[in-house]
């Protein structure tokens, strides 16, 4: 068989959410770029977040435990890019659920801008973005792919910013 017939046809995606937080940049940065999201969605949009191995920075792994009606009950993430001076965020899954669905891609990206129409700073952007890749004889599963994660996690993220002041 040559290289040419081999089917690598694949489909991409992108789903992406954008909020105004009313806190100043480096304090969602503080809760959205390191470990401590994981800690405010274990138990909320998740069963858990438990870190495999590293301490935040790129190369972490963590697994995170899915509540029931996903279709998997868990996969693996790694860090590939904290950004902390530009502020971005980006995990990839290595191992288990979509992978295991027939995704060769599933990404999140945090953003965080600082928040043009506010002067004084007490305002961010932030932005969530899904991206995939699927192959195309498990092209039925981009159905699964949504933008309701992201906008759990900055509601989740927004009332931890706000509770704690």
């Amino acid at each position: 068989m040559s290289i040419s017939s081999i089917n690598t046809k694949k489909m991409f995606g992108t789903f992406f959410e954008e909020a105004e937080f009313p806190v100043p940049a480096s304090k969602a940065w503080a809760l959205l770029g390191t470990l401590e999201i994981g800690k405010a969605v274990s138990g909320k949009l998740l069963e858990a977040v438990d870190v495999v191995e590293g301490d935040g920075g790129v190369g972490t792994i963590l697994k995170l435990t899915l509540k029931p009606g996903y279709g998997f009950s868990s996969y693996n993430e790694k860090f590939t890019k904290v950004d902390n001076e530009n502020m971005v965020k980006e995990a990839e899954v290595v191992e288990g659920g979509y992978l295991d669905i027939g995704f060769t891609l599933y990404r999140i990206r945090f953003e965080i801008k600082k928040n043009p129409n506010d002067d004084t700073g007490s305002s961010c952007i932030v932005k969530l973005t899904t991206e995939y890749e699927v192959k195309e004889e498990a092209a039925a599963n981009a159905s699964l792919v949504t933008n309701e994660p992201l906008l759990g996690i900055m509601s989740v993220a927004k009332e931890h910013l706000l509770k704690s002041g």
